[in-house]
């Protein structure tokens, strides 16, 4: 049997902090996590508001592969509501620990809540739904009312069990010799839902797994409340890759599907993290990059393109020889043992004072060093800004173009993104460019600070990096954009 995979993302996930998806990003995402291969998709809680209600139709009716579900509590409204936007299942949860329990139903028993439970699992039955039943808070309530708990929902007709590690105190050895005991007690599948609090979540899903489970509970990104759900793209990394577990995942979709979680969710993913970190498959160190061009399996345990990414190489103090000939010859370059020390020196330079050296900064190098006279395709001739308290900010630009003068303008939330978007404008029938990140810092204090600006742009598969360092931020801004645009436009 292969582990099911049931993806929160749309559910615990849009209960991360600040997270609000409309029902067009929801339906977005959950195509997106159908092409990655997920069993099933937990869309939302269908009672929770006229758009989650409305999203989860949408999706469920969406035609995708994976089975679409709604979170429930032990009420029938919540039954209802899930049974009528069309879900194919319900993973509904009774509150199991006595703090739980006294907390959410004042008053009532242990007794209360399994006769609760059995009726709410036999009238979803009724409505229609898969069932997938869970005690909440699991972890800290007595296990021997989990296992009574359990019993009686699957007598009233629950399809799957859940056990909830609702704020993330179990231990992996916890983890792996509960399952293995509810494997021995039930006969239908078993889940684990795991939180990050201790930073153990991935670790106890995979013990999980260890133990027995037949299905786990994981989010994109590690999204979640507070601390996260156990991130999915680590646990089915660590499954197939250091236990030989398989999954129904396309692994190759696992970064792009992170990317555009990432986005629409608006919660940054930390440059360190594991397997989609913008740091996990970038290398500087001299001494590492030159064995990694060699062999890449020196400091790589697995390839980016297993999980649709690339490799990247970046230059700072820590740059040797080899990384900066690579990135030499993509731009076509090629020095005298003289001119690399010269190039190596500069390049350590900036880094030395505590500045990420970007390609632009490499670039400009490079050919000073060389003497290499380029020409800019993109030069800026004019620009000016509108903005106030009651005018929306516009912003009209001149450009010289490959020799040829362009005019356009564009409007933005401020005066920044209106500079910007009026150049997107300018360019458009040259190159297709995004803007995949924007970085300002102030380098010295006042009113008059002078800002450094740092853009990240991308055409096709080609992403680089410029910088812009000003006292005026949109003008730091869009020398940073036009450095940019000068390495990526033929």
């Amino acid at each position: 049997m292969t582990l099911r995979i049931l993806d929160t993302t749309l559910r615990d996930g849009e209960q991360t902090p600040g997270v609000s998806l409309s029902v067009e990003q929801k339906l977005m995402i959950a195509e997106a996590l159908d092409r990655l291969g997920v069993d099933v998709i937990e869309a939302g809680t269908a009672i929770a508001s006229e758009g989650e209600f409305q999203a989860i139709k949408t999706i469920s009716e969406a035609g995708l592969n994976a089975e679409i579900c709604s979170f429930a509590r032990i009420k029938f409204e919540d039954i209802d509501a899930a049974a009528d936007a069309n879900a194919d299942s319900i993973f509904m949860v009774a509150p199991s620990s006595d703090i739980h329990i006294s907390s959410k139903f004042p008053g009532k028993s242990r007794e209360d809540i399994i006769e609760m439970s059995v009726r709410a699992i036999e009238y979803a039955k009724e409505r229609g739904l898969v069932v997938e039943f869970g005690g909440e808070d699991a972890s800290r309530a007595d296990f021997s009312f989990i296992i009574e708990l359990y019993r009686h929902a699957v007598d009233a007709g629950a399809d799957r069990l859940t056990f909830t590690d609702t704020v993330g105190v179990f231990t992996p050895e916890k983890a792996f010799e509960t399952m293995k005991s509810l494997k021995e007690n039930f006969s239908v599948p078993v889940a684990f839902h795991g939180h990050d609090d201790f930073g153990l979540a991935t670790s106890n899903t995979v013990f999980a797994v260890k133990g027995g489970a037949d299905e786990i509970h994981v989010a994109m990104n590690g999204l979640g409340e507070r601390a996260g759900n156990a991130a999915l793209e680590e646990v089915v990394m660590a499954l197939e890759f250091l236990y030989g577990i398989k999954t129904r995942i396309n692994k190759e979709m696992l970064y792009p599907t992170s990317k555009l979680v990432e986005k629409l969710t608006r919660v940054k993913v930390p440059p360190n993290k594991p397997i989609v970190g913008d740091n996990a498959f970038t290398h500087e160190s001299g001494i590492h990059t030159s064995a990694l061009l060699r062999n890449t399996q020196t400091y790589e345990p697995i390839s980016p393109e297993v999980i649709g990414r690339k490799r990247s190489i970046i230059l700072g103090k820590h740059a040797g020889r080899a990384s900066v000939e690579v990135i030499m010859k993509e731009m076509g370059y090629k020095a005298t043992p003289e001119q690399m020390k010269e190039i190596l020196a500069r390049i350590k330079e900036i880094g030395d004072k505590g500045k990420r050296v970007t390609d632009a900064d490499i670039r400009t190098i490079v050919e000073t060093v060389l003497q290499i006279r380029r020409e800019k395709k993109v030069q800026l001739l004019d620009l000016s800004i509108v903005s106030g308290v009651h005018v929306m900010p516009t912003a009209s630009v001149k450009l010289k173009i490959n020799g040829k003068e362009v005019v356009e303008a564009g409007v933005g939330l401020g005066p920044v993104d209106a500079a910007i978007n009026a150049i997107k404008k300018a360019i458009k029938d040259y190159a297709d460019i995004e803007l995949v990140s924007y970085h300002v810092d102030a380098i010295t204090g006042g009113t008059d600070a002078l800002v450094d600006v740092i853009v990240q742009l991308k055409k096709g598969d080609k992403i680089v990096t410029a910088r812009g360092a000003r006292t005026d931020i949109i003008m730091a801004s869009v020398e940073a954009f036009i450095e940019g645009l000068n390495m990526l436009i033929d």
